[in-house]
């Protein structure tokens, strides 16, 4: 995929960005552990509340970073955003508004998967990225930048006890694919896990809907 702009300026938005918006980054990650702490202990609106989480992510970063700071040098972040804000929406739609959503971690394959799918966005990938040169503020964040943010969410995706609806998968692939581009082009390594997860993520949450809409 051909860029309008170049990695400098790229990653001149993270510093722009991440300096406006701090402290947002740490109660980014205050609400992550909050999504995680809930999933494990399945209180009454334990789903409700992680679903609200995940639609104040999406519709954070599309108003913030894609359409008020990434738009400024790709004219078509402000579609993305527009996309994050309804993939936001929706989860505030099916899993806030209607419960379609029922988050609870169990010790199982898909679930475990999981759980590496959200240590290596909270973790591995800033880890990841301070090893490869993109120290803060230069770095995309959890919780307020897209691409770790999308592997998080494919990972409380995998924590569900009942079928995802599919209409929450569309956006969170899409993304995966697009930040393929990022890898390889703007010198991004971390993101192949973005794409590892998207793609991989999608396969586990569909097969698992098989499984739990007709269990063995």
């Amino acid at each position: 995929m051909k860029i309008p702009f170049t990695v400098e300026q790229f990653f001149e938005v993270f510093v722009t960005y991440n300096n406006a918006i701090w402290p947002a980054q740490l109660v980014a990650y205050a609400i992550g552990l909050v999504a995680i702490g809930l999933a494990l202990r399945e209180g009454k609106s334990s789903s409700r509340i992680i679903a609200a989480i995940l639609a104040l992510f999406w519709i954070w970063m599309g108003v913030f970073y894609q359409m008020a700071y990434f738009s400024r040098i790709n004219p078509v972040a402000s579609i993305f955003g527009l996309f994050y804000v309804i993939q936001g929406l929706l989860f505030v739609f099916a899993g806030t508004i209607r419960d379609k959503l029922s988050f609870r971690f169990k010790v199982e394959p898909f679930p475990l998967i999981g759980a590496c799918f959200v240590f290596y966005a909270m973790v591995i990938y800033p880890l990841l990225g301070l090893s490869f040169g993109h120290s803060y503020p230069k770095a995309p964040m959890f919780g307020v930048a897209p691409c770790p943010t999308t592997i998080f969410t494919f990972g409380l995706l995998l924590w569900t006890a009942r079928p995802v609806p599919a209409y929450l998968l569309g956006i969170p692939l899409v993304w995966s694919l697009i930040g393929m581009s990022a890898a390889v082009n703007l010198g991004v390594p971390q993101d192949y896990g973005l794409v590892i997860a998207g793609v991989l993520g999608t396969a586990l949450i569909l097969i698992q809907n098989r499984k739990l809409k007709d269990p063995i």
